[in-house]
């Protein structure tokens, strides 16, 4: 007679099974989901994942002291997986038995110090504990392991709401902490306001996000990455504002008689990967009436635009062969956005001169969000993420152009501009391929 017994399951068929029996749970078919887990269970009685899987059951039916009895020898099995010890600590949690429950917190915590549950564990703890200071910490942690836009798991909305509440109320107590001594300070040194130390606190304190330079071509290391530079940095601007109505006459006229001369600004080819600029290839909701590109002077459109063409002449402009300077009239169509997207270089600043503003446009560079005032130029740079948009029902028209980084020495410029240009002529790249 043949009394042999069968070979126990192997990890895939255990896995197979453990999944198998959760889904018929989460379909609502529980009594197939319990003889799923109870036939594995059976079969492989001292599984990590069978006896956590037991442990979450029993824990869900309100014993704990059974589901803390199958944790530890799931945890006993396989110490080195968080999740177990994150469920271990809400059986301790539920036994009142808190010492243990930190420890396990901290285990799983050594082992992923970004597990969601056991941050969120931690918290909650520190919280109960009566220090809503560290537990907002902990909550900060958790609520940074979530990637922006996607939908936490549906066990952790309502412990994620909760660590929102506590951290958004632990920084309002924070910032009322920093106000008066901080505002002593400021006058102890004369000043209203500090850009850069306040950009560093509103960072530290999650009011904005931290935003770098990330060029698509060349990065030039030790810049400052500015997201908008201070206005009295660029006095050579002041008579290309002065300029300003006589530049938007010519940009009318433009509009009247050579309509034919704007062309789309995003052109690439099909064989390109094109991103996010898929809808506006080749699209004349963005278009551009260029006086010059990369460094070619386009002689019609300069004749039709001497003021424009004249007072750009005298700004410190790139000069590069088949790079620099650009300089264009930007045209934004009505109800029409332009992605977030990175620029080149940060060797070159961007300047943009409003025109023709109507309500309800808008620009982002980084954290930074500013409304165009016709007349009143900016330079930012562009190898920071901005983007911008016009949702009014009439087209936006700027002017754009490039200028040195004002942190370039005139060596420092002219050893890139000499690199630049032996770099496009050493792979014979086409006049746009790095724009």
């Amino acid at each position: 007679m043949n009394t042999a017994s069968s070979p126990p399951p192997d990890e895939a068929m255990i896995i197979r099974v453990l999944q198998t029996s959760k889904a018929e749970a989460a379909a609502g078919r529980q009594r197939e989901s319990d003889l799923l887990l109870a036939r594995v269970a059976e079969q492989a009685p001292h599984h990590p994942a069978v006896l956590n899987e037991l442990g979450v059951r029993m824990m869900n039916r309100g014993s704990p002291e059974q589901a803390h009895a199958l944790f530890l020898r799931a945890t006993t099995g396989d110490p080195r997986h968080p999740a177990l010890w994150a469920n271990l600590a809400s059986s301790l949690k539920a036994l009142g038995r808190r010492p243990e429950e930190l420890d396990a917190i901290e285990k799983a915590l050594e082992l992923e110090p970004r597990h969601l549950s056991a941050l969120l564990q931690k918290g909650a703890y520190l919280e109960d504990a009566g220090d809503n200071r560290n537990a907002a910490r902990a909550y900060q942690n958790a609520l940074a392991c979530m990637p922006a836009g996607v939908e936490p798991p549906a066990t952790a909305r309502e412990a994620l709401a909760r660590a929102r509440a506590l951290v958004d109320s632990d920084l309002v107590a924070l910032q009322n902490a920093l106000d008066a001594p901080l505002a002593a300070v400021r006058a102890e040194h004369g000043t209203a306001r500090e850009r850069r130390v306040d950009a560093c606190l509103d960072i530290l304190m999650g009011k904005r996000s931290a935003f770098v330079s990330r060029p698509t071509w060349m990065y030039f290391p030790e810049l400052p990455a500015i997201e908008f530079f201070e206005r009295t940095e660029f006095p050579w601007l002041d008579p290309i504002e002065a300029a300003s109505d006589e530049i938007r006459a010519e940009l009318l006229q433009v509009m009247v008689a050579d309509r034919e001369g704007l062309q789309p600004y995003i052109d690439f080819p099909a064989s390109m990967p094109l991103d996010q600029f898929r809808e506006l290839n080749r699209s004349r909701r963005w278009s551009a009436y260029f006086l010059w590109n990369q460094s070619e002077a386009v002689a019609g459109h300069i004749a039709r635009c001497p003021t424009t063409a004249r007072v750009l002449e005298a700004a410190p402009r790139c000069r590069i062969a088949a790079r620099a300077p650009t300089a264009f009239f930007s045209i934004l169509d009505a109800n029409t956005r332009i992605p977030p997207h990175v620029g080149i270089t940060n060797t070159r600043v961007t300047v943009h001169l409003p025109l023709v503003i109507p309500p309800g446009c808008g620009f982002r560079v980084g954290a930074t969000t500013r409304e165009w005032v016709p007349g009143q130029a900016w330079v930012f740079d562009d190898t920071i993420e901005h983007e911008a948009w016009n949702l009014s029902d009439t087209p936006r028209a700027i002017v754009i152009f490039d200028a040195w980084n004002p942190f370039l020495s005139d060596a420092e410029r002219a050893l890139i501009k000499t690199a630049t240009e032996i770099y496009v002529t050493y792979y014979g790249l086409p006049a746009d391929s790095t724009r």
